[in-house]
């Protein structure tokens, strides 16, 4: 009689250990998915002419990646109803229906980019490649064109690279820069519309 009750005694003591650590699992609420649709990306006038053309191409390039592969992102949303008809109604029934919680016109700026090459003192054939990039996000809502969110980003990647600089070395470089910067600006923007909006 004993046995039964000190082997129910130990599966309930074990239930309740287990439990607490199974919790924060259960909890984690599955993030809110996003369709943004990039309009330009566009290159303050403050960012010198070379620098800002090579950034706007990578910045470019990294962004509509990430509008595909991002897993809050929804990149194809179907045929779509037109969201300027019937004050944008049946473009948000559609939009909800596919499990969307918003739609976004973005535009990305290019804030600040520069590419430094800096001697390394204590090699004598090597030198070091430095690209800062920063990118300001802006998202417009579809319909209605009323702000919708911002999101700032900024990277710095240094890399080794030897005396004469490989254009391989260089656009790895700016590539990288270019994704954590705009990694950096998502999860901003994606904190910003997981706040509980406004009444207005």
């Amino acid at each position: 009689m004993m046995r039964p009750m000190k082997s129910l005694f130990l599966l309930a003591l074990s239930l309740v250990l287990v439990a607490p650590l199974a919790q924060p699992i259960a909890d984690a609420a599955p993030k809110k998915k996003y369709h943004f649709e990039l309009t330009k990306v566009l290159v303050k006038p403050e960012v010198k002419a070379d620098a800002g053309k090579t950034a706007q191409g990578r910045v470019e390039a990294v962004f509509k990646k990430a509008l595909s592969e991002h897993p809050q992102l929804v990149s194809d949303i179907g045929p779509a109803p037109d969201p300027e008809k019937d004050n944008g109604l049946p473009y948000r029934k559609y939009i909800t229906k596919k499990g969307i919680a918003g739609s976004y016109l973005v535009t990305v700026e290019i804030t600040s980019a520069s590419e430094e090459l800096v001697p390394l003192e204590d090699k004598k054939n090597s030198q070091r490649i430095v690209v800062q990039v920063g990118v300001h996000v802006l998202g417009e809502t579809i319909p209605g064109r009323t702000m919708g969110f911002t999101g700032d980003g900024a990277a710095t990647v240094k890399q080794e690279v030897g005396m004469k600089v490989r254009d391989k070395d260089r656009q790895l470089t700016w590539d990288d820069a270019a994704k954590v910067a705009i990694d950096d600006a998502l999860k901003t923007c994606f904190a910003k519309l997981a706040l509980p909006q406004k009444k207005q």
